[in-house]
């Protein structure tokens, strides 16, 4: 597809977000060499994405958000309501959406996508009404998330969310939790419940081997081990989707599912602590149009978590 002269790119900039500033000047470029008349809108704090998307989307023919995952799910409703395709530039830590659809994690080229004009259409996860393209968690995920220093996350990256995991699953208890799914309950006693509706999340790890981000289902898995240890044991499981095979981790496949706790406990999407427990999930199946390479398998490509 070739995009009609004229075409309007609202693009939205997280200017904090750790490649920003970065991505801002390559991809104004290929855009605009690409024919398409760009605006950019800067904000500063997830809630303004949505805002601003409502308050421009007229003025403009494609959403455009450069950041990270949580930049790109806070804009997700507002994309969904205004009914215009979205394009993502990849300037978080981990990326994991734009791997998910194999756009590229070098800037330019994945402005590049943007101005092929290929677009397939997504599902998208909700918790208590709040979007979310990768995993909504409840545990030590959220700990985690809580935890991280933003200047650390910005200057460390991957290494920050390491040395910030260690401290977080050193001290981390497990708690008591009810998952209700087609009408029946269970209590488990957990470190975490994980609920995806993408396929990779954290970095790089699978939701479930055979999870596809438009295939209409959540997929659920609850981390009933007795000792943490024993996750250094599970680490390969997780990178490829298979640790449902542990007698240890529960997992589900479902539209809806209900999770409730003693007390009210964060809840973590896309690493960003957004609503809490009791918390009811759903999926809104190809709710939303995202430009991506064309005719390329969802797991197709494997990018390196690096800009060139």
């Amino acid at each position: 597809m070739t995009w009609p002269k004229g075409t309007r790119a609202l693009v939205l900039h997280n200017a904090k977000a750790r490649q920003g500033e970065q991505a801002l000047v390559p991809v104004r470029e290929r855009l605009a060499a690409g024919g398409l008349l760009v605006t950019v809108e800067p904000f500063e704090s997830l809630p303004e994405i949505a805002r601003d998307v409502t308050r421009l989307h007229q003025t403009a023919d494609i959403i455009v958000v450069c950041g990270g995952d949580g930049s790109i799910s806070s804009a997700a409703p507002a994309v969904i309501e205004s009914g215009l395709p979205l394009g993502i530039i990849p300037a978080g830590t981990a990326n994991d959406l734009a791997r998910t659809l194999s756009i590229p994690l070098d800037f330019a080229a994945a402005a590049d996508v943007i101005v092929e004009g290929h677009s397939r259409r997504i599902d998208v996860g909700t918790v208590n009404g709040h979007a979310f393209f990768n995993v909504a968690s409840i545990g030590i995920s959220s700990e985690l998330a809580q935890k991280l220093d933003p200047a650390i996350k910005k200057r460390f990256g991957r290494l920050g969310y390491a040395v910030a995991a260690l401290r977080v699953i050193l001290a981390a208890q497990r708690f008591r939790a009810r998952i209700r799914e087609k009408g029946e309950s269970r209590t488990v006693s957990t470190y975490q419940v994980a609920i995806g509706n993408g396929r990779l999340y954290g970095g790089g790890n699978v939701v479930e081997e055979n999870a596809a981000i438009d295939d209409g289902t959540l997929d659920l898995y609850s981390l009933e081990v007795k000792n943490l240890w024993k996750l250094a044991l599970m680490l390969r499981a997780f990178r490829s989707g298979t640790h449902g095979a542990w007698k240890e981790v529960r997992t589900a496949k479902c539209v809806e599912f209900d999770i409730e706790t003693r007390r009210p406990m964060p809840v973590n999407t896309d690493g960003e602590i957004v609503t809490a427990t009791p918390a009811h999930f759903r999926v809104l199946p190809r709710a939303i149009s995202v430009l991506a390479p064309c005719e390329c398998p969802v797991n197709a490509r494997q990018f390196p978590l690096y800009h060139h």
